[in-house]
């Protein structure tokens, strides 16, 4: 008899099986890149330098998971973060508008190259004309809260 894994929650057991059939689809998790992607944008271009860090690092995070549950990506996905992801970074490490937005729209055209080798050439991601009014983008030192 083949033993069972299984992982017990307050709702009941769940298998190894069940938990890899619902890892998240390439859709769900370009869905959230996108989403940093578009915070990450609009960090940078406010002066937010800690908050466009942290959307890098989120962005890249959810690239990680693409390379685990969707490994027949993985190897774009690692020459899209050395070619296109690594120089955002260093363009906030140095803090420099005009270097970020030159690669950030570099990497939206890298971006239009993969969606074309995959047969998604239908998907254009595009930098929202505005920021997600329920953030604030600005320099930190210059958010008005309450202490």
């Amino acid at each position: 008899m083949e033993e069972r894994i299984a992982g017990k929650t307050k709702h009941g057991e769940i298998t190894i099986d069940q938990l890899a059939q619902i890892q998240p689809g390439m859709a769900r998790l370009m869905d959230e890149i996108s989403r940093r992607f578009y915070y990450l944008y609009y960090a940078a271009k406010g002066g937010n330098w800690p908050m466009a860090k942290h959307q890098y690092n989120e962005t890249t995070a959810v690239l990680n998971i693409v390379k685990v549950t969707r490994p027949k990506y993985t190897q774009d996905m690692e020459t899209f973060e050395k070619h296109h992801l690594s120089p955002i970074l260093v363009a906030i490490e140095h803090k420099d508008w005009k270097e970020f937005e030159l690669t950030y729209k570099k990497a939206v055209e890298g971006s239009d190259f993969y969606h074309d080798k995959y047969n998604y050439s239908y998907i254009r991601f595009v930098i929202p004309s505005k920021p997600p009014e329920h953030m604030d983008f600005g320099p930190p030192e210059k958010f008005s809260r309450k202490k």
